[in-house]
């Protein structure tokens, strides 16, 4: 379990490093401090800021944030529909064993009622089974005893593993994109990488990423844990809570202060507790069938070698690196897990009689059945993409937080809209997919980021460089003038603001003025083509629609968070639509072409306001109908259980 560390509250990030000797305060910090926040919150956004601009700076220019297909759709002219397409998956011989190997031995386990022990978790035999054949080494090199797969095949195991279980899909994320195995693999040295990449590849110890604390959630300026060098060992002191995979013998990231500066320590956690290491155990719904404990340090040594020294950046950028993986990951898993809810609906539906006639023939059904498919054809089409961005090279943080977002807030919907109420109270008994896993079909929403926090996040990252050029001047010189609003009749202000004025009138004359220009997407259906015309006119017109609000709201923006989060939205499911609709565009299975309509035009209604018509109606449902009918292909080998208290 993770949680996200983008702050809410700011918004332009152009920090000068704070190595520097004389430090000029970003336009971010200015307006903090001119919108009526503390000098203190400045300070401490300025730090997370730097750490992004450090992350950022990892990946070759034309791969950065700026450069990314959903900031050049916003501000750019000039698109490639193409930039939003996803390439058909090409999984090499050596991954795809590993893969079929792991699935077979979970669903072997899952209908022998192995999988899990007495006390409820994934067994240490299961664990070490899938480590055998290469489960936990997925992500990790060749070199080092891994499969150096893909993200692109790794989340598409991801999406099979979920169907036959969630929990032990969602592991594998944990352990290869926010636990230990990205952190070494991506900042380590070469003594670190051999000496923790193997037992990490072949699951004798799996990994965990111990980051939020307490009292350090969102705010991780307000980390504890510290590190202090003495001899050879730092010593570290301090407390982690909602720790994923923690538990004694396994290897953790501990990010941790040292010499005030955000660290990561790689620690091979002791077979056993004792006074200088200690867990801090309670019962939590979520993850229940997986390891989930508080970390408690008391003078706990640990070798210096041990802690990652990246080129450029401190712990935090570390920190930050995973996270998309694990966002695009958990977009994958939602996809999965609503295939297997699916799965269960289906024989339900045609079980289950009222007043003489299966429910799968009431139009209320089969809506819930279509509404379900489109759901899960938008999350392959932007797990599949997001991992494809990321393969490329891409740091694709707009892009998965946009799959984070909708992944889990589907499958959110799913399972309480959809799926309980088509089950009604069969959905609480003991031993039901619902009551059994409920927590863990709605905990993604927090995972990774909390969903509305994680769209300010977006939203940053959209107006960061906009907000750089032409905004942040502004900002300096109403500081200079120590005024928050300028006032246009007051000459001393206008010839302060002339400059950058004059600078920004250029810039919306030439937005206004040169017409969007996007390169041919090459989807034939004709409902289709339609949401990707309007998806890509919906983003060409979205950088004036931002900067008419940062121009409205001038420094106060920070704190318009809810008007901040509805322009996020929609700027998020025009993307969600546009990736839908050449997805299933390109498909050759008529229902996921249909689905993706289904989904397409449900998102399009959101953005406008609008309610469903008769034909709406209508095609969501004879979806539905033609599904409980015909099944789909993408349900193909994915087992139902057996309906719970039967009647006939």
């Amino acid at each position: 379990m993770s949680t996200d560390f983008h702050n809410t509250t700011d918004l332009d990030n152009a920090r000068e490093p704070t190595t520097q000797p004389v430090k000029k305060d970003s336009f971010a910090e200015v307006a903090l401090r001119l919108g009526g926040a503390s000098a203190d919150e400045a300070k401490r956004t300025g730090v997370l800021d730097t750490a992004d601009d450090e992350v950022e700076a990892l990946f070759a220019p034309r791969y950065q944030t700026v450069n990314s297909p959903v900031h050049r759709a916003v501000w750019a002219k000039s698109n490639a529909t193409e930039d939003f397409s996803s390439l058909p998956l090409q999984p090499s011989p050596s991954v795809a064993l590993v893969v079929e190997q792991s699935l077979t031995i979970v669903r072997k386990h899952r209908n022998e009622n192995t999988l899990f022990g007495e006390d409820g978790k994934i067994t240490t035999k299961v664990i070490a089974e899938l480590g055998s054949v290469g489960y936990w080494g997925l992500l990790v090199d060749r070199e080092y005893g891994g499969s150096g797969a893909s993200m692109r095949e790794f989340t598409d195991m991801i999406t099979r593993m979920a169907t036959i279980d969630p929990t032990v899909a969602g592991l594998a994320s944990v352990h290869g994109c926010i636990g230990a195995v990205d952190p070494v693999r991506s900042f380590g040295n070469k003594e670190q990488k051999q000496r923790f990449l193997p037992t990490l590849a072949d699951g004798r110890t799996l990994s965990a990423f111990a980051l939020t604390e307490p009292g350090a959630g969102s705010d991780l300026t307000a980390l504890k844990t510290t590190a202090v060098l003495e001899g050879d060992e730092y010593i570290v002191n301090g407390e982690k809570l909602f720790i994923t995979n923690a538990v004694p013998g396994r290897t953790i990231g501990l990010v941790c202060m040292i010499e005030n500066v955000p660290s990561v320590l790689i620690v091979d956690l002791p077979a056993t507790t004792d006074e200088t290491f200690s867990l801090n155990r309670y019962d939590i719904y979520a993850l229940r069938r997986a390891h989930n404990n508080g970390l408690v340090f008391r003078n706990f040594c640990v070798p210096k070698e041990n802690r990652l020294m990246p080129i450029q950046g401190d712990g935090l950028t570390i920190a930050y690196h995973g996270l998309n993986l694990g966002r695009v990951s958990l977009c994958a898993n939602a996809a999965g897990a609503m295939r297997w809810m699916m799965s269960e609906m289906l024989p339900w539906a045609a079980y289950r009689e009222t007043y003489g006639l299966a429910i799968e023939r009431r139009e209320l059904i089969r809506r819930r059945i279509g509404r379900m498919a489109g759901m899960i054809v938008a999350c392959d089409a932007l797990s599949a993409w997001c991992a494809g961005l990321l393969d490329q090279g891409y740091r694709g943080e707009m892009e998965c937080i946009i799959a984070k977002i909708f992944g889990s807030e589907m499958q959110k919907e799913a399972a309480i809209e959809l799926f309980m109420k088509t089950h009604g109270g069969r959905s609480f008994l003991k031993g039901h997919l619902f009551g059994d896993n409920v927590h863990d079909f709605l905990a993604p929403c927090i995972y990774e980021g909390e969903g509305e926090v994680l769209g300010m996040a977006f939203f940053k990252s959209m107006v960061k460089h906009h907000g750089k050029e032409y905004f942040e001047p502004i900002g300096h010189a109403l500081h200079a003038l120590g005024v928050s609003k300028p006032n246009p009749l007051n000459p001393k202000h206008a010839w302060a603001l002339r400059r950058p004025l004059f600078r920004y009138a250029g810039w919306f004359a030439r937005q206004t003025l040169r017409p969007a220009n996007w390169r041919d997407s090459g989807v034939n259906d004709s409902d289709l083509q339609r949401h990707v015309r309007f998806a890509r006119k919906y983003l060409s017109d979205s950088g004036m629609k931002v900067s008419s609000t940062m121009r409205t709201y001038q420094l106060k923006l920070a704190d318009r968070q809810c008007r901040m989060s509805a322009l996020s939205l929609d700027i998020q499911s025009a993307v969600v639509m546009l990736v839908t609709s050449l997805y299933a565009g390109r498909s050759n299975d008529a229902i996921t072409r249909t689905a993706g309509d289904v989904i397409c035009r449900e998102l399009r209604l959101r953005m406008e306001g609008g309610k469903p018509s008769d034909r709406d109606f209508r095609n969501v449902t004879g979806l539905g109908a033609r599904i409980a009918a015909e099944g789909w292909s993408a349900l193909d080998g994915v087992q139902s259980g057996k309906i719970m208290m039967p009647y006939k």
